[in-house]
C-alpha cells in the first residue's frame, strides 16, 4: 500500500519521464548509428563501432552542399519571417483597423491546413506567374509558411506587455524610437527569439513544401529522402546528431542566461 501511494503521488512525474523518453529515443538511435561502420549500403543494422563517418562527414557526394543550401534558406527564411511576423504582431495587438478580426483568423490558416495543400497552392501560384522553380521559390514558400508561427509567438508576448512601462519612458522624455529600442524591443525579445528559432527549425526541416516548389534544387531533407531510396549513408546520422546537439546547447544556454538575468533582477 505504501508503494502504491508513493507511485500514485508521482504518477505525473512518471508520465512525463516516459513521454520524454519516447521523444528522445529516435534521437538516441540516430546518435548510436552515427558510429556504425559505413562500409555497408544500408545503415539499418549494426555492424561494428567506427568513427569513420565522423572523421569524414562530407564523404557522401552532394550531402554537404544540400546541407549548406538548407542552412542558407533557413537563415534567410527566418530573417524574413521574423521581421514581417514581428511587424504584423505589433500591428494586430496595438492598432485597431478594418478587417483586423479577419486577418487574425487568416493568420492561423497556414498552421491549421495540411502542408500539402499549401504546397500545391504555392506551386500553382508560381506556375501561373511563370516563375522558375528553384532557390527563390523555396525561400518565398518557407517565409509564407513560417510567418504564422512567428506572428503567434510574438503576438503572445506583446499582449502580455505592460503598456505603463512605455508610458513611463515617454514621461521621461524618451522619443518613439528610444522607447521602442530601449523598452519595447527588449521586453518583446523573448517572443521574437522564440518565433525566430521556431521558423528556423520549420524551414530547415521542411520537406513537403520544398519538394513541390524546389524544381531541381536539392535541400538536405530532400537529399535524405532520395538517399533512403538507395541506401542511407552513416553521414546522415552524423549530421542529424550534430544538429540535435547544437539545438540542445542552444536551449541550455538560453535557460542559463534566463536564470542569470532573473538572479540579477532579484532584490
Amino acid at each position: 500500500m505504501v508503494l502504491l501511494g508513493w507511485i500514485r503521488r508521482r504518477l505525473v512525474v512518471f508520465a512525463g519521464l516516459l513521454t520524454l523518453a519516447y521523444l528522445i529515443l529516435p534521437n538516441v538511435v540516430v546518435m548510436v548509428f552515427s558510429f556504425n561502420d559505413p562500409a555497408g549500403r544500408f545503415n539499418y543494422a549494426w555492424r561494428e563501432f567506427s568513427t569513420a563517418a565522423w572523421r569524414d562527414p562530407c564523404g557522401v557526394a552532394d550531402m554537404c552542399g544540400s546541407l549548406a543550401l538548407s542552412l542558407q534558406i533557413a537563415a534567410w527564411a527566418t530573417l524574413g519571417a521574423t521581421v514581417l511576423g514581428t511587424m504584423i504582431a505589433f500591428a494586430l495587438v496595438r492598432y485597431r483597423f478594418r478587417a483586423r478580426g479577419a486577418i487574425n483568423s487568416l493568420i492561423f490558416l497556414p498552421m491549421a491546413m495540411p502542408e500539402v495543400v499549401m504546397a500545391a497552392s504555392l506551386l500553382t501560384l508560381f506556375l501561373n506567374l511563370g516563375a522558375q522553380l528553384g532557390f527563390w521559390t523555396v525561400l518565398i514558400a518557407h517565409i509564407m509558411f513560417c510567418l504564422s508561427f512567428v506572428v503567434t509567438a510574438v503576438k503572445a508576448r506583446v499582449m502580455s506587455m505592460d503598456p505603463r512601462l512605455e508610458e513611463a519612458a515617454r514621461d521621461l522624455y524618451a522619443g518613439p524610437v528610444q522607447t521602442f529600442l530601449r523598452v519595447t524591443l527588449p521586453i518583446a525579445a523573448p517572443g521574437i527569439a522564440a518565433g525566430a528559432l521556431l521558423a528556423f527549425a520549420l524551414s530547415f526541416d521542411d520537406f513537403i513544401i520544398t519538394n513541390f516548389n524546389a524544381g531541381s534544387t536539392v535541400t538536405f531533407p530532400m537529399f535524405v529522402w532520395g538517399s533512403a531510396q538507395r541506401g542511407t549513408p552513416v553521414q546522415i546520422n552524423v549530421i542529424g546528431t550534430a544538429m540535435f546537439a547544437i539545438a540542445v546547447l542552444v536551449v541550455v544556454a538560453g535557460q542559463l542566461l534566463a536564470r542569470r538575468r532573473d538572479r540579477a533582477t532579484q532584490p
